[in-house]
This record gives C-alpha cells, sequence and structure tokens, in this order.
C-alpha cells in the first residue's frame, strides 16, 4: 500500500452538522475499502482563485491516507458524482 494525500473542497454553503457528515462519508469510503486515514487538516472556508460552477467559496480539507489503487478508484468515482464535492485531487505523498 502506498502514502497518498488528498486535498478536497466542500460546498461553502453546507452547514456545520452536513459538512462533518459529509467528510465522514468521504474518509469511509477509503477505510471500507480497506484504506487508513493517517491525518485529516481542515483549511476551512477559503475563496477561490476564479468562480467555480458560480461559487466562489469553499470548504478544503487535507488528508494523508494509506491505501490501494481499489480504494482510489471508488474515492474518485463518489467524489466526481457527489454534489457537496466540488473539486478533488489526489497525489503521491512524498513524505515518508
Amino acid at each position: 500500500m502506498k502514502k497518498y494525500e488528498i486535498m478536497y473542497i466542500l460546498k461553502a454553503d453546507l452547514d456545520e452538522e452536513a459538512r462533518k457528515a459529509e467528510i465522514e462519508k468521504l474518509h469511509g469510503i477509503l477505510t471500507a475499502n480497506g484504506g487508513e486515514v493517517t491525518n485529516v487538516n481542515e483549511w476551512g472556508l477559503r475563496e477561490f482563485a476564479y468562480p467555480i460552477n458560480d461559487m466562489l467559496k469553499g470548504y478544503y480539507v487535507v488528508i494523508k491516507v494509506t491505501t490501494d489503487n481499489e480504494a482510489l478508484s471508488e474515492f474518485r468515482r463518489l467524489g466526481k458524482i457527489n454534489p457537496n464535492v466540488v473539486r478533488h485531487l489526489i497525489t503521491v505523498d512524498k513524505d515518508k
């Protein structure tokens, strides 16, 4: 299993409870498929450099995970169809 860093942006208009539930759901995708979330860093609400789908702000979350390709594929698939996820980015974590 490899280490990855995943950054995703949630819609800014989610209330605190809905945001926490969405974060748990997204992390649950990884853990249900054999991955382990090792670090969660919530950057909070930030303005975009340019409008995305008529939105000007988003809630940023950066996580570090140890997982395999199956869990990442499922995260990508569900992240694309989730209406509360604005964008996501998965990179290999070079910090070991």
